[in-house]
């Protein structure tokens, strides 16, 4: 996962990652190259202008709040001189104004300077200024407003409001109440372009049974201009003001066939997520503010970036080194590959585990002896254990790549019932052929069950390791060298100084034969008994 930029919090949201299948996250950074510009400093009237240009400045300057993408494209721009210019105040941003203001002084004036959303900021002003006049901001006015303002959002812009009004000079507190009657001073235009690869990624995504999902404080129109161009269905978007119109039932359908979320608070994201979360989807979100940390909680996968604030750093499981969707898909793709190599070591170590078990029972009840000795015991479980330390670095099919897979214990379960047995079968095979054909006394038929046990056991991973045919799937090299060495060392132990000191035997030459037909049809029936358990779990290939 390192390899992929991805660095993991905890080792239990790997599995949850790959079992991601709708991803929720804002447009910056993501659809968007993240790097926001100012294009333009407009009137209401859509004329440029240098007195935006120097408000918006000393509104951002002096503002104390949170860092954020389009305060570092105002600082970043040419603006007038405002030296003359002192702070008194602030009145913070919230998510429901959606602006935030700064009070300055200014040749005995004080000055309210207010930036924010379009449609707050024009439900708090009265007047507009234009080519150094005021005019009343009646309806044709605001609707030219409007017009400005949508005509810029449509291509694509980022847009925010600009506005002031005049405050007492002895005024000490100042306080939302205070945004009213203020004169609409302008529109200032932002542009973060697509990324180029978006589109690209997006399908990508989707074809790996990825739903992506925006989730945005911007405008529709500029949203759906964004997501037009990467290949998103914006047919339809839901506005956060429609979303407190629809309660929980109503918005569990909403969120099955909307891909768009706009003008939403953080709280609207976390109802968002809890209504997908419902509808039983796998939820990653991806944030990176403040205000992200209770939808980082409340998805199934909390994803932030290593420039993100440490609130969210906190609140996250998952951190990206690099943010976009190609490091989040490649993420999401490790993430299912190490789902598919724990589910081959839970599958293989249930199933022989239970075998085992059941063999050594069973062998309680008609032998003398030991079936074995509990120092060959141990190293066959150390053995068989040692075998399969190289499963993470197996090649994973590519039909279980390619969709999000979630916990079945009802398949681990039937696995260990139908798999264990079937072990167990060749293992009293093996007790008959031991005592009734080769007449063998207490070391050699502990030395043959020891090999059968360790061979069968430990090759069945090449069977278990893929849902399809074992003879199409290519296992790594390392797990194979593993596995092979594994076996040869149990065939060997008998031969070499280490079995007097465990009480081995060398085995007669036919047990070999036996051993090899044995192993043969052990693995035909699990590949068997393999198909019939994954048929409604995963197609095979």
């Amino acid at each position: 996962m390192a390899k992929e930029k991805v660095i993991v919090k905890h080792l239990e949201s790997m599995q949850n990652f790959g079992s991601i299948d709708v991803l929720c996250s804002d447009k910056t950074g993501t659809l968007t190259t993240g790097e926001m510009a100012l294009s333009a400093a407009l009137d209401p009237q859509g004329k440029p202008s240098e007195r935006v240009s120097l408000f918006a400045y000393l509104n951002s300057s002096y503002q104390t709040g949170t860092e954020n993408a389009v305060d570092a494209a105002i600082l970043a721009a040419p603006h007038p001189d405002a030296s003359d210019y002192q702070k008194r105040g602030e009145i913070p941003f919230d998510f429901e104004r959606r602006r935030l203001s700064v009070i300055v002084a200014h040749g005995g004036a004080t000055l309210l300077i207010n930036k924010g959303a379009p449609e707050s900021v024009l439900g708090v002003c009265s007047t507009f200024e234009a080519d150094g006049h005021r005019h009343p901001l009646d309806q044709q006015a605001r609707e030219r407003c409007q017009e400005t303002h949508q005509q810029q959002s449509s291509q694509g812009f980022y847009i925010v409001a600009l506005a002031y009004r005049s405050l007492p000079s002895d005024q000490a507190e100042y306080h939302p109440e205070d945004e009213q009657d203020m004169v609409l001073l302008g529109f200032l235009t932002f542009f973060d372009p697509p990324r180029e690869d978006a589109a690209q990624l997006v399908d990508a995504l989707r074809r790996d049974g990825v739903t992506v999902k925006i989730l945005t404080g911007d405008n529709a129109l500029a949203t759906r201009h964004i997501c037009t161009q990467v290949g998103l269905n914006a047919g339809e978007i839901v506005l956060g003001d429609d979303l407190d119109r629809i309660d929980d039932t109503a918005l569990a359908q909403v969120v099955e066939r909307v891909d768009i979320f706009a003008r939403v608070s953080p709280a609207q994201k976390n109802r968002i997520i809890l209504a997908l979360k419902r509808h039983h989807h796998v939820v990653g979100f991806l944030g990176d503010g403040i205000n992200d940390a209770p939808s980082l909680h409340a998805a199934d996968v909390g994803i932030s970036v290593a420039t993100a604030v440490d609130v969210a750093r906190e609140a996250a499981e998952l951190i990206l080194l690099e943010r976009g969707l190609d490091v989040l898909h490649k993420g999401i793709i490790e993430g299912r590959k190490a789902f598919g190599n724990v589910m081959k070591y839970l599958l293989m170590g249930t199933s022989s585990n239970f075998g085992n078990m059941f063999s050594m029972a069973g062998a309680f009840v008609f032998l003398p002896f030991l079936p074995m000795l509990p120092t060959q015991i141990l190293l066959n479980n150390f053995l068989y254990d040692l075998s399969q330390v190289t499963i993470p670095t197996d090649n994973v099919d590519a039909t279980f790549i390619h969709k999000p897979q979630r916990w079945n214990i009802t398949l681990i379960r039937n696995f260990m019932l139908v798999i264990g047995p079937i072990s167990s079968i060749f293992d009293f095979l093996t007790f008959f052929v031991m005592l009734k054909v080769f007449q063998a006394a207490e070391p050699l038929f502990h030395t043959g069950w020891f090999v059968e046990s360790l061979a069968t056991q430990t090759l069945v991973l090449f069977v278990i390791r893929t849902w399809g045919n074992p003879l199409r799937s290519r296992p790594s090299r390392p797990l194979m060298i593993t596995v092979l060495a594994i076996v040869a060392l149990g065939l060997l132990l008998p031969y070499t100084p280490l079995a007097i000191p465990l009480k081995f035997v060398p085995l007669p030459p036919l047990y070999f034969l036996f051993l090899a037909g044995a192993i043969a049809v052990y693995l035909l029936l699990v590949e068997i008994g393999k198909r019939i358990l994954l048929r409604h779990w995963v197609s095979t290939a």
